[in-house]
């Protein structure tokens, strides 16, 4: 993998990990159009999708420091709140961490392609512009701002989090995007856009680094003499450059899309996902991608 191709692959990651797009879903198009889906680096190429998350897991932990602080002094009994809201992170991280080390081979081996993640986009935008057509009916807008509240990270209950976990299972299939699951998931257990937003913040952390933890060792300690690991084949530089490059555009989109959330909602996301996947369709049909 040559250093371009890792800064725009690292941009893709951190721009589109904390929007409810599909990261998975936007690095496997990219490496498709970038020429790196081949069979010879398929495999790399997947880790290094999962790996350059670590980026976005930097991002976050610098952004809300205060309320992993505040987690820790909860589980050390200092704070009543902190150590809710980390029961509450460990309570949705579970369902989605169970189904995974089950079904992980088969979702890499069946639903990491071009197919798949094109029906997950779009199935994924007409859902996303029901949701917030829903939320619309049921909160006044004022000047493009709810004018109702809502629940806050401090309000939510076990159930909240076990509704939000068992949501985020489907966000396994690549394309359906974690963010888009876990912020919806919020909105129907009656969470404000902005605390939406920042629990699946804050549950990404553990989600990524089970995530991007298990692939790495995964990676490291195959034993078949003919594995070549993702360093090997990519080069160690790249690797590093992504994961910086992700780091720093997550920063700016995390930073982004709580404001954007709360004045715009989820609609021109949905919007967004329907097109790049028509685009998509179109390109497969003029035989510049393959869809399978």
């Amino acid at each position: 993998m040559e250093l371009w191709q890792a800064v725009i692959l690292g941009l893709v990651e951190g721009i589109t990990e904390y929007l409810p797009v599909s990261s998975t879903g936007h690095l496997i198009i990219t490496g498709d159009l970038l020429g790196l889906d081949k069979p010879e680096t398929k495999v790399a190429l997947d880790a290094f999708n999962i790996i350059v998350q670590g980026g976005a897991i930097l991002a976050v932990l610098a952004l809300y420091f205060p309320a992993f602080v505040r987690m820790v002094r909860g589980l050390m009994g200092r704070d009543a709140v902190g150590f809710r809201m980390l029961a509450n992170v460990v309570i949705a991280f579970v369902p989605a961490a169970a189904v995974g080390l089950v079904a992980n081979k088969f979702i890499e081996a069946r639903l990491f392609h071009l197919g798949p993640v094109v029906f997950a986009l779009i199935a994924g935008g007409f859902y996303m512009i029901g949701v917030e057509l829903w939320r619309r009916s049921r909160r006044p807008m004022q000047g493009g701002i709810d004018a109702i509240g809502g629940k806050t990270v401090a309000d939510m209950t076990p159930a909240d989090a076990l509704f939000i976990g068992c949501l985020q299972i489907l966000a396994m299939w690549p394309g359906t995007s974690r963010s888009m699951m876990t912020i919806t998931a919020g909105y129907w257990r009656g969470l404000k856009p902005t605390a939406a937003a920042e629990f699946s913040f804050l549950l990404g952390m553990p989600t990524l680094l089970a995530a991007t933890g298990f692939k790495l060792f995964k990676d490291l300690t195959n034993d078949d003499p003919e594995h070549r690991t993702m360093l090997e084949t990519l080069g160690a530089a790249p690797v590093l450059v992504g994961i910086v490059v992700a780091a720093v555009s997550a920063f700016v989109a995390v930073r982004w899309l709580v404001s954007f959330l709360n004045r715009h909602g989820l609609a021109p996301f949905g919007y967004y996902r329907i097109v790049v996947g028509v685009v998509l369709l179109a390109l497969a049909w003029g035989g510049l991608v393959t869809v399978n």
